[in-house]
């Protein structure tokens, strides 16, 4: 369980911050909205890791380090 777990770290390259968020998301191309992968994010990079997957059309959900989420739906048009 990852918001269980002391210490974990943004997934930034270099970033060796401890992670406040999670960056949730998927590959809308290979992946059903249940299959979600999840970047950790520290405060500093939670916009820039979001904004990096966002901009390649991938579908994205920032959460608190102790939230999960089971789904990353497609956006409303």
């Amino acid at each position: 369980m990852i918001g269980g777990d002391a210490g974990v770290q943004c997934s930034s390259a270099g970033c060796t911050a401890d992670a406040a968020w999670r960056v949730n998301w998927r590959n809308p191309r290979i992946h059903p909205a249940d299959r979600v992968k999840v970047w950790l994010a520290c405060d500093a990079h939670r916009d820039t890791l979001a904004s990096y997957l966002g901009t390649r059309g991938f579908p994205v959900l920032v959460s608190a380090l102790d939230s999960p989420v089971d789904r990353v739906p497609d956006p409303v048009s």
